[in-house]
């Protein structure tokens, strides 16, 4: 008697990713139906019809025994005329797949996705279903050479015009998981943009999303619906924002969709459920479309600004005060409105509106400051708190008055305490992001006052703990040292007050032991132009001296290995003594040079630039902002890339939500 196999009887479960991340549990599947077993003597037959008898033991001695069909038989019945033969057959494909890249590989090799591909578009629902499961499991993991094929079959198009057809949950499920896999593979990127942005956009994202385009007045704003559609649909079109200027740009300009994801986020933050996958999906998607936001958007050149405002252009000191003590937690008048103490802030400017923002003008408006400071305030999700700092970090970058506007509002809504408590945080890539959003708001005078008073402490705690992390290896990423290093310089470049407040927080004993120990010749180059600002402070030289600091110590770095620009300079370089100190400091200037420099980033500097302020040595206008590569400086001023394309393309940065595992004949995954 022929009974199914006990490994096609488990139900089906969802496993960790390569992350180590677990998405939400799945309602259990029906176990899968063995659809290819067959007697030896070479007749077709489906599992549906086997499993209804009951042979008697008798009869069971004198029929042959039935087997597992092999692959290529397996394939063939994908053509079978008898519609729940094939839907067996790829039942079964979506079980021989699972986590078994030799399978999949020798489905490719014989030809056998076509022939699911084709399936999409079979009349029978089942068939359908069943043969978009298989190529979930297909499509899962880092061979690409499945990616690709399916690609190269009209997968894409099968697969929108699927779910455009669907009404079938499941199907919606299998379909939008399926593209979150093929999302992951940087060559199908813009296929996705191409063939499905609007479907996936006006099907999934903004039905789910509770926004409605025209509400009703009367009616409550619906909340958004966290659907594992849902989930899989942002995690796709999340790998597809990164994907760089061209696919940003149709992201941006499709209708409606920047208008739910902030509704979605909005919703999140109301109902306190910030830290599930869709949100953390929403706000990379944010964090990546808010990216070059100053140079990309329609119109974008009528904002710039040619100079930035001179150092001292704030207002008086009394309305300093106020604001000030606002920010870093002072407290409300008693009886005032939230309205009444807003007016008692510097009136922001903003460009007269004839109605209100919508599409990607929302990317940028002040009041989207609010949502990611609730959100970093709220969420507990690394990933999250690290893209919503690099929304903010995008958006106060760049020479054009929204970037402006964004630095003062970070500063009304009292989002500073919240950026320098994050310092705190134990997550590497959070610091990091934290640190860089500081960096482009201390371009605001005010801001950089405040954070050099309140920040300088948690910074240089964070350059002591990258020498002795208070956990065994536990030490700080370069990139995010540096970025916390060029957080440092910018803070005291200009600023004899922040200049102090580094002493007094013991910044310089921290900066020369890193120079002195550390195996980073970014990291040496970065204190060095910290402790070089410092020096050319004429005012601290004999407090610096009595506790026994030397000129030497404080050498820029360029003279003992290769050139580098200078940045934020007060006084000519200081030259070289022959002294010990300094050859202890740096290491030797023959092995520095021989240190490889950081690789840039790919198609040049499109994705690593940070706009910093620079004071030339040659006459420049104090205080002239230029964009300068930051592959010898540190890591990017703007926030897109996610990790798994990061290190493809040559570089390791931030999070990202890849693709949906496969199925166990099905599920999930892991943001720029």
């Amino acid at each position: 008697m022929f009974t199914c196999p006990a490994h096609l009887n488990r139900a089906y479960e969802d496993i960790a990713d390569d992350a180590g991340e677990l998405t939400d549990e799945r309602p259990l599947y029906p176990a899968a139906a063995a659809p290819l077993a067959q007697p030896e003597r070479g007749s077709l037959g489906s599992l549906d019809r086997v499993v209804r008898r009951s042979p008697s033991v008798d009869s069971a001695r004198k029929e042959p025994r039935w087997r597992d069909p092999e692959l290529p038989e397996v394939l063939a019945m994908l053509r079978h005329p008898v519609d729940p033969v094939k839907a067996n057959a790829a039942a079964y494909l979506q079980h021989l797949c699972f986590e078994n890249e030799s399978v999949k590989r020798r489905v490719r090799q014989l030809r056998g996705l076509p022939l699911l591909v084709a399936l999409l578009d079979h009349p029978r629902a089942e068939v359908r279903r069943r043969a978009c499961g298989a190529l979930r499991n297909l499509s899962y993991g880092r061979d690409t050479d499945n990616k690709a094929a399916i690609r190269d079959c009209g997968g894409v198009p099968a697969l929108v015009r699927l779910l455009r057809a669907a009404r079938d949950n499941e199907v919606r499920e299998l379909v939008t998981g399926t593209l979150w896999n093929l999302s992951s593979y940087e060559p199908l990127k813009m296929v996705i943009i191409d063939h499905g942005l609007q479907t996936l956009t006006h099907e999934v994202i903004v039905p789910h999303s509770g926004w409605e385009r025209e509400p009703n007045e009367d009616s409550k704003p619906r909340d958004a619906e966290w659907t594992t559609v849902f989930k899989n649909t942002s995690g796709c079109l999340r790998n597809v924002s990164s994907d760089g200027a061209e696919a940003r740009r149709r992201l941006r300009e499709c209708e409606g969709l920047v208008d739910a994801l902030l509704h979605a986020l909005q919703s999140a933050v109301g109902r306190k459920d910030t830290d599930n996958k869709s949100v953390e999906n929403c706000v990379c998607i944010m964090r990546n479309l808010s990216y070059h936001v100053h140079k990309e958007v329609p119109g974008a050149d009528r904002y710039q600004e040619a100079e930035p405002g001179p150092p001292g252009s704030a207002a008086g000191s009394q309305r300093r005060r106020r604001d000030d003590a606002s920010c870093f937690g002072g407290k409300k008048a008693k009886g005032k409105k939230d309205g009444e103490m807003d007016r008692n802030f510097d009136t922001l400017d903003l460009p007269k509106r004839t109605e209100a923002a919508k599409g990607f003008e929302l990317l940028y408006q002040p009041e989207v400051v609010r949502l990611y400071l609730s959100l970093l305030t709220e969420s507990r999700n690394f990933n999250t708190l690290e893209a919503a700092a690099g929304a903010l970090q995008n958006l106060s970058a760049g020479n054009w008055m929204w970037a402006t506007y964004i630095r003062a509002t970070v500063r009304k809504e009292r989002g500073l305490p919240v950026l320098v408590e994050l310092l705190q945080s134990e997550t590497d890539k959070v610091v990091r992001a934290v640190a860089i959003a500081l960096r482009n708001l201390s371009l605001d005078r005010r801001n950089k006052d405040l954070i050099g008073s309140y920040a300088m402490a948690e910074l240089v705690r964070n350059v002591r703990s990258a020498q002795a992390p208070a956990q065994p290896g536990a030490r700080l990423e370069e990139d995010t040292v540096v970025a916390v290093l060029n957080t440092i310089h910018e803070i005291v470049s200009d600023s004899l007050d922040n200049a102090r407040s580094l002493l007094q927080a013991r910044g310089v004993p921290a900066l020369v032991a890193l120079g002195a120990n550390s195996q980073s010749v970014r990291e040496a180059k970065a204190a060095s132009h910290v402790l070089q600002t410092v020096w050319s402070y004429k005012e601290l030289r004999s407090a610096l001296q009595r506790d026994g600091w030397t000129k030497a110590r404080f050498q820029v770095w360029s003279t003992l290995a290769f050139p580098l620009p200078l940045y934020h300079v007060r006084i000519p370089r200081v030259l070289l003594p022959s002294s010990p100190p300094v050859l202890c400091l740096f290491k030797s200037a023959a092995a520095a040079a021989k240190a490889p420099k950081a690789a840039s980033s790919p198609g040049g500097f499109d994705d690593s630039t940070l706009p910093l302020v620079d004071k030339s040595l040659d006459g420049e206008k104090p205080g002239s902002r230029d964009v300068i590569p930051m592959d010898a400086l540190g890591p990017d001023g703007y926030s897109t890339m996610d990790r798994r394309e990061r290190r493809t393309l040559g570089s390791d940065s931030i999070g990202e939500a890849s693709e949906k595992e496969p199925l166990k004949g099905q599920d999930p995954t892991m943001c720029s």
